[in-house]
């Protein structure tokens, strides 16, 4: 009798150890939107997602620009008066001439210091965005931009920072692992833009930065291609039917591990103009939910969210 009474409590203490344990493992990845357009706080069809985050992303150098500064104020005002969460992150120049200049780490620490006294109330940071893509300056320098990491890290204690923000190409692991070495460590904040393995509907570039990193991965951008004018030589299928797919794809890529903490779709709504360079928004120029919005109220009504 002793000796089952005994087995019985072990049991029991496995048992409450081991619980809190798996629920931590399912708990479902925060989901949010990546959109630069203000509009998408006060549309209805946000608000009945009841999602909360968001991805912005600006030059490093913006605050100097006048429409650069007004047109991020005008976001942060509406995002701050919404409740949202802002995910700030930052790409290269906008300014002419200026587009494919990597600032100095001393340069950066300053241009962040400036959004951070400016934003206090931002706590998530995005160091630099598609960091391995030679759109930007960072392409052949993922030491510099580890650099950038580690002085968001100095100056910004408490703070959610994505270290590597990277596209599923076929150079990202290599590029990653320089970053990593720079840092010292895998077990950072890694975030991804896995539209290949999306919209192809695979999983090998995820795959591929789960194997090669320890910490945890956000899908910082992602989404099904509706259509897109960008003269990308990578080619995609486009359409709204595709969108739905690829959405639908994009939580099966988050599945694959319980290391994928959130999820941020690009975008909401569609650039204005005929010819859009790119298009994977979930409602459509007048505001009519597309396909893959549906498919985003299934999963998060199927995620608990």
């Amino acid at each position: 009798m002793r000796a089952r009474l005994v087995i019985s409590l072990v049991c029991a203490a496995l048992a409450v150890v081991a619980g809190p344990a798996r629920a931590a493992a399912a708990a479902p990845p925060l989901v949010g939107i990546g959109e630069q357009n203000p509009s998408i706080f006060s549309d209805a069809k946000w608000k009945a997602l009841g999602l909360k985050d968001v991805r912005v992303v600006a030059a490093y150098d913006a605050l100097h620009s006048p429409w650069q500064l007004a047109d991020l104020d005008a976001y942060m005002t509406a995002a701050h008066a919404a409740g949202a969460r802002v995910l700030l992150g930052f790409g290269h120049s906008r300014m002419p001439g200026k587009e494919h200049h990597l600032p100095t780490v001393a340069t950066f620490t300053n241009e962040f210091l400036a959004f951070r006294a400016r934003y206090p109330w931002v706590k998530d940071y995005l160091t630099w965005n598609e960091a391995n893509h030679c759109s930007q300056p960072t392409c052949r320098h993922p030491e510099r931009a580890a650099s950038f990491y580690k002085a968001i890290r100095r100056h910004c204690r408490g703070c959610r920072v994505v270290a590597a923000d990277v596209l599923d190409g076929s150079k990202m692991v290599g590029w990653v692992r320089r970053f990593a070495s720079t840092v010292g460590t895998t077990k950072v904040i890694w975030g991804l833009h896995n539209y290949i393995d999306a919209n192809r509907f695979r999983s090998r570039g995820t795959k591929a930065l789960l194997k090669a990193v320890k910490g945890d991965v956000w899908f910082t951008e992602t989404g099904g291609l509706v259509r897109r004018n960008n003269g990308s030589t990578v080619v995609f299928p486009g359409s709204t039917r595709h969108a739905a797919q690829a959405t639908n794809q994009v939580f099966r890529l988050a599945e694959l591990s319980s290391r994928v903490r959130r999820v941020y779709l690009y975008h909401w709504t569609p650039p204005p103009g005929p010819n859009p360079t790119w298009d994977s928004a979930l409602v459509d120029s007048r505001d009519r939910p597309r396909p893959a919005y549906d498919v985003l109220k299934k999963w998060l009504a199927r995620l608990g969210i």
